[in-house]
């Protein structure tokens, strides 16, 4: 229309904005882990009703889990144990040396020493160190030593000598994984720069195999403080043994054991958080990023839930 306004003159909105909607996030149920936790709880109160219902008497388990008798048992528990592993770990690593040698008569040597103690049950070698004197009546190294097989054969000595070599086979093995985990290359170059053969293990291949044979050292120092048990039958007063005379005398010979038993859980309770750090600390490494320690879990997962947002997710 003539003098009216044109049609460029005319206002031009721009695109409408349009907020978005507020996304609820559903999480998928999974009805099967309630079930299942719901089952598990329900067993495991049977089970500790059943326990409450039987003929034990809780009472005797508070008042000896702290006897005198009990706590020098499992201190002696504690000592054969750290012994017995000092001499497996020391003769363990002479052993894998010798597995590795190229002398021919070491090598089989070690090899018929770890087949024979890695093939007879532990109790069997205990009881042959214990009967060592119906076989020689006389200890008789001459020029050095000479006594009664029966004043030597003592039970301590039986329990170390039985712990200690049986644990020195398993140990061999572990030793020789950490020595062939290391790259042959560091051995020729420790030979190229005139280093011997014993320098070249002492000072390269051993300290890089301590990543890979510390850490199952220490689970099997939690096994030899479970294994100890089984110096009971060469009558040494360990753990087991004091609680088991105890219970004879007492008639609690449940309780007792109950009493043996938390002492054991405890000692490898301790032990299993040293080795998770053991581990933890040789494994920076071979790791981009250590696991989170059991302390840093519990602060992530309370800092994730008080972090949580009330709402749904925004697109």
């Amino acid at each position: 229309m003539p003098g009216g306004p044109s049609v460029a003159d005319a206002p031009v909105s721009g695109p409408t904005t349009v907020a978005p909607e507020t996304i609820r996030a559903v999480p998928v149920r999974h009805y099967g882990r309630w079930i299942s936790a719901v089952v598990v709880i329900a067993l495991l109160a049977a089970l500790v009703y059943a326990f409450s219902q039987g003929n034990i008497q809780w009472h005797a388990v508070q008042d000896k889990l702290f006897d005198d008798t009990v706590l020098a048992g499992a201190g002696r528990t504690l000592m054969i144990s750290v012994l017995a592993m000092v001499l497996g770990v020391v003769l363990g690593v002479v052993l894998a040396v010798m597995r590795l040698s190229k002398n021919p008569v070491t090598s089989w040597v070690a090899w018929l020493y770890i087949w024979f103690f890695r093939g007879t049950p532990v109790y069997v070698q205990l009881l042959l160190w214990f009967n060592l004197a119906l076989v020689f009546p006389i200890l008789n190294i001459p020029f050095v030593y000479k006594d009664e097989m029966t004043d030597v054969m003592t039970p301590f000595m039986c329990a170390l000598l039985g712990l200690g070599l049986n644990e020195a086979a398993y140990m061999a093995e572990i030793c020789r994984a950490g020595i062939q985990s290391v790259d042959e290359g560091q051995t020729e170059a420790s030979h190229a720069l005139g280093m011997t053969q014993a320098k070249t293990m002492r000072r390269v291949v051993l300290p890089q195999a301590l990543r890979v044979i510390i850490p199952p050292t220490g689970n099997e120092f939690i096994n030899m403080l479970k294994t100890s048990s089984l110096v009971y039958a060469v009558t040494y007063n360990e753990l087991l043994r004091s609680t088991s005379q105890i219970g004879s005398t007492s008639y609690a010979v449940m309780e007792m054991l109950f009493v043996a038993s938390i002492w054991y859980i405890v000692m490898t309770s301790i032990f299993s958080v040293g080795q998770y750090y053991l581990e933890r600390r040789y494994a920076r490494g071979s790791l981009r990023s250590l696991p989170l320690t059991p302390f840093q879990r519990v602060k992530v997962a309370l800092t994730s839930f008080s972090n949580r947002p009330s709402g749904g997710v925004s697109a």
